[in-house]
């Protein structure tokens, strides 16, 4: 079937091949958070992006084949309520944002900054820093050599806009400012980017409306 990236609390998970990296998607939890397995198509190798909630779905999505890493993006509770469960029954290393590291109260083992790598068996991720919705957020960059980018945005950027900055205005445009020059500016129109809610979108389908989201404020 093809990937839609349309997933629902309660429903299947949605995977695509992203040439030697496969990339499952699956929706848990009561604020509808996205959680993403990736696999090394080569070694079988796992990781976790954003133990949400669910320690039973992850758990059942993740299989046999173990877990070498769980990662979250930023220190929301609703983005690693299953973390300390899945650690405990998988022993993944896990990573966070060095300046979100001690918000998070499941030590953080590898607390990386900005262009900092995560590999997953032969695949790599590029750590990207994006100050705004939390000091510490990142996002991830998997740079497939024969096909696109893929990038995971926490809740930084969706479709539609960037992420909540609670009304503080300042916070609001340096997160706009953040995710234009480090996202926008640096990878083409093709790239494929998956959020820590909803669904998946282009940085070519949301680039047109930047000045849109600037001028609105959210």
């Amino acid at each position: 079937m093809t990937y839609t990236g349309e997933v629902e609390v309660g429903g299947p998970a949605d995977t695509q091949d992203a040439t030697d990296l496969v990339i499952t998607k699956v929706a848990v939890g009561e604020m509808s958070n996205n959680a993403y397995l990736l696999r090394c198509a080569l070694t079988g190798e796992q990781a976790l992006i954003d133990a949400a909630a669910e320690p039973e779905t992850l758990l059942a999505l993740i299989g046999d084949a173990g877990l070498s890493t769980v990662i979250t993006t930023h220190q929301h509770g609703d983005h690693w309520g299953a973390l300390e469960e899945v650690v405990k029954a998988t022993g993944a290393t896990t990573v966070a944002g060095e300046l979100d590291a001690d918000a998070i109260p499941v030590p953080t083992a590898n607390r990386v900054g900005p262009g900092a790598r995560v590999r997953v068996g032969s695949c790599e991720l590029e750590v990207i820093h994006l100050v705004g919705h939390t000091p510490g957020s990142i996002a991830l960059a998997y740079d497939d050599p024969d096909g696109i980018v893929h990038l995971f945005t926490g809740d930084s950027l969706f479709p539609g806009g960037v992420g909540n900055t609670f009304g503080d205005a300042e916070a609001f445009a340096t997160l706009v400012d953040e995710v234009e020059t480090k996202l926008f500016d640096r990878f083409p129109d093709d790239t494929h980017f998956y959020p820590g809610h909803g669904n998946d979108s282009t940085l070519g389908a949301e680039r047109p409306h930047l000045a849109e989201w600037r001028e609105r404020g959210w």
